[in-house]
């Protein structure tokens, strides 16, 4: 996750880097259940309004929470499916909550919210985030039911009538990115307190659908948008925490536009904070448990298994000697094309390794997703690297994870 405004507040109120020290934990996305109320597009899971069959009891689960809170993870995410369609989610929670964990927060696509929201409030999550995918007809479109827009916003006002801070999620796509604008203005209007842009990820149905990314233009016009948003933000208009999530490019974007409005200090003292967070953390500052108790190096790996918590605690798998977790926790990692000639490898971290697996069958690829230009990532040269034209994916294993 890019947290723009946050990198970007270093511009009024600069602070010194804090680089990771000694042994990282990471924060844990749960997918409690596959089992969810809507059909999304997008969906990395694949989940859908049924039963699935092999899910984490309610003994496996407390154990898990039990083993979490002792390795000393900094934030849980408890995400779905709809988490709110597991049997014992209030269960979990509470015992989540009872155990102290310093964030716990909510994702979820928000139309059980309002019904909810008492037990919801109750149990003091630290944030409550609602996938949104449009505006009206767009969102009920995108998310494959009717109604599911006004039962979202219901919930995003039921969170902010009892005092729970709430974020919006939206996923971007050729089809839905003219909805931004708007998406942006309904934050305004509603108080909302974050808004998180997610680049689609080539995963579950998002890989189906990998045709509908948004053209580079795009997401180039949509950055442009919300750092004029965040700015505006920090510097008295209605106050909005703006983050992006799945193109670690972003932050890269963001430079060359400090660059451009900032003096030669300043680009630099955000540079070093950009570095010292790294770009991104997949198998390092990010794990994924999924609701059959896999563990991956983050949501969108479900093709790649570190263990499952029903035969290994989670503190132990991810403390072992899997090779894909060594590999992804290399600085720099071993990157090819034009991620592993890039400028600001420091930087972006080479980006969203799933994609690359996804087109070329290899996950140390260029990321196709990152649209900078050669130029913009330091490559004068084009013809240096090397790079050979996709002409389909990879079927040799011994490329597909090492």
């Amino acid at each position: 996750m890019f947290r723009l405004s946050q990198y970007m507040q270093e511009l009024i109120t600069p602070t010194p880097p804090r680089r990771r020290a000694g042994e990282v934990k990471p924060v844990v996305i749960w997918n409690l259940t596959r089992t969810c109320n809507l059909r999304c597009r997008h969906c990395y899971t694949t989940s859908a309004d049924v039963p699935f069959p092999g899910e984490l009891s309610h003994e496996q689960a407390m154990g898990v929470l039990e083993d979490l809170k002792a390795f000393g993870i900094p934030a849980l995410i408890l995400s779905g499916g709809e988490p709110l369609s597991r049997f014992d989610f209030f269960d979990l929670a509470t015992r989540a909550r009872e155990l102290g964990f310093r964030h716990l927060s909510l994702s979820t696509n928000g139309t059980k919210v309002a019904a909810e929201i008492d037990r919801i409030a109750d149990l003091g999550f630290d944030y409550v985030g609602i996938s949104l995918d449009g505006l009206g007809g767009m969102n009920d479109w995108f998310r494959g039911v009717d109604g599911a827009f006004v039962s979202a916003l219901a919930g995003v006002r039921a969170c902010k009538a009892k005092g729970v801070k709430v974020g919006l999620r939206f996923t971007i796509t050729e089809d839905n990115a003219q909805f931004l604008p708007g998406m942006l203005d309904l934050c305004e209007a509603e108080g909302v307190d974050k808004f998180y842009l997610s680049h689609l990820v080539y995963a579950g149905r998002g890989d189906k659908h990998r045709g509908e990314d948004t053209a580079h233009a795009r997401t180039r016009a949509a950055m442009d948008l919300l750092i004029e948003r965040a700015w505006a933000g920090l510097n008295g208009a209605a106050p909005l925490e703006v983050v992006t999530g799945n193109n670690d490019a972003d932050a890269v974007y963001f430079l060359a536009w400090v660059e451009r409005n900032f003096s030669a200090e300043k680009t630099a003292h955000v540079r070093s904070h950009l570095e010292a967070w790294g770009g991104n953390s997949s198998g390092l500052g990010v794990a994924n448990i999924d609701p059959q108790g896999k563990v991956h190096p983050d949501t969108y790996w479900s093709d790649y298994t570190v263990g499952s918590v029903k035969t290994a605690p989670f503190s132990q798998l991810w403390t072992g000697a899997d090779p894909m977790l060594a590999a992804l926790r290399q600085r720099p990692r071993p990157l090819k094309g034009r991620c592993g000639d890039c400028a600001f490898k420091a930087v972006c971290g080479g980006n969203t390794r799933i994609r690359a697996l996804q087109v070329t069958g290899d996950p140390w690829a260029e990321d196709p997703a990152c649209y900078l230009s050669n130029a913009e990532i330091g490559l004068h040269d084009s013809a240096r690297l090397g790079v050979t034209p996709f002409r389909g994916k990879s079927h040799d294993p011994a490329h597909r994870f090492l």
